[in-house]
């Protein structure tokens, strides 16, 4: 028995120094590897983190920079609406214009006519009247006689005219 108990001891001590060799050979490069790799993955970690809140700010910035430029988009379109309505309104009121100044001028044209028309009427009249008198008279008036009676005549008119 006492032969199993010094293989059993030499296999501890064995044990114990193998332990010891491998922890200077392989379990701190191990644990130093493992140490590493964990500090990398949490500065990953933590860069993702970061890139992450940066993007939320970007975005943020995007939705802001949408928003501002929808309202500027509605200032726009309203300074458009008002500047669309000012035209109209100011070609309306030129349309406006240029119609009421034809109506005067029509109406201007009108009343020249009717003048002219009066007067040629009267003319007419007045040769009328001449030739009714000289068929009653029955004989020829001189030309003194007809001014006479065309004077007459447009004065009688003129006051018929006054009249009416």
């Amino acid at each position: 028995m006492l032969d199993f108990s010094v293989t059993f001891i030499i296999t501890i001590i064995n044990i114990i120094i193998l332990y010891f060799i491998l922890r200077l050979i392989l379990f701190k490069p191990v644990t130093k590897f493992m140490a590493n790799r964990a500090e990398r993955i949490q500065n990953s970690f933590d860069q993702a983190r970061q890139e992450r809140e940066e993007a939320q700010k970007i975005l943020a910035q995007y939705k802001e920079r949408v928003k501002n430029a929808d309202i500027e988009a509605e200032e726009i379109i309203k300074a458009a609406k008002k500047t669309a309505r000012t035209e109209a309104e100011r070609i309306i009121d030129g349309g406006r214009a240029t119609a009421e100044n034809i109506i005067i001028h029509a109406h201007k044209h009108n009343e020249a006519e009717r003048q002219a028309m009066i007067t040629r009427f009267n003319m007419e009249a007045v040769a009328l009247v001449v030739a009714a008198s000289a068929r009653l008279v029955q004989r020829e008036l001189t030309g003194e006689d007809n001014s006479r009676y065309a004077a007459m005549l447009l004065d009688e008119l003129a006051a018929q005219k006054g009249n009416v």
